[in-house]
């Protein structure tokens, strides 16, 4: 399926590219979350009397995301899990608790799915990296560092 992409999209195109796509990833993702439309003649001419509209959005979105990364980056992100004597903990810090600490910390509208374990979840006490993905040309580096509770 053809779809112009509404925005930047990371191994797939940038704003206004018309591109061709699984028609299962376009129905199920692309079109419900307002990230693409298909590709039709009435769509293309729509999207070109919107164009700038839309560039000016994106801008403006790109430039909230840089403005919290640049906040984020190096971060050093404190939790507390339950921990055995051995330091492995009762359980994993996963994705959904660093977001929530970072909503906590102040970081609004960070979501579990920008957040980024390139171990996976974390088991163990000690320092771990993580990325936040703000944007597409948006990552920030950021450290968790987890800490042990005795049960």
């Amino acid at each position: 399926m053809q779809v112009i992409l509404l925005e930047k999209v990371a191994n797939l195109g940038n704003l206004g590219e018309v591109v061709r796509v699984r028609d299962g990833y376009a129905r199920n993702y692309l079109i419900p979350q307002k990230i693409a439309r298909r590709a039709t003649d009435a769509a293309l001419k729509e999207f070109e009397a919107r164009r700038a509209e839309i560039e000016k959005a994106q801008a403006e979105k790109l430039a909230a995301a840089e403005a919290t990364g640049a906040k984020l980056n190096g971060l050093t992100l404190k939790l507390t899990q339950k921990a055995g004597v051995d330091g492995r903990l009762f359980g994993s810090v996963t994705t959904m608790d660093i977001a929530a600490a970072l909503v906590a910390e102040g970081f609004e509208g960070v979501q579990k799915s920008q957040v980024r374990l390139p171990d996976g979840a974390i088991k163990a006490v000690g320092e771990f990296p993580a990325q936040v993905a703000l944007h597409a040309d948006v990552v920030s580096d950021i450290t968790v560092q987890v800490q042990g509770e005795m049960a």
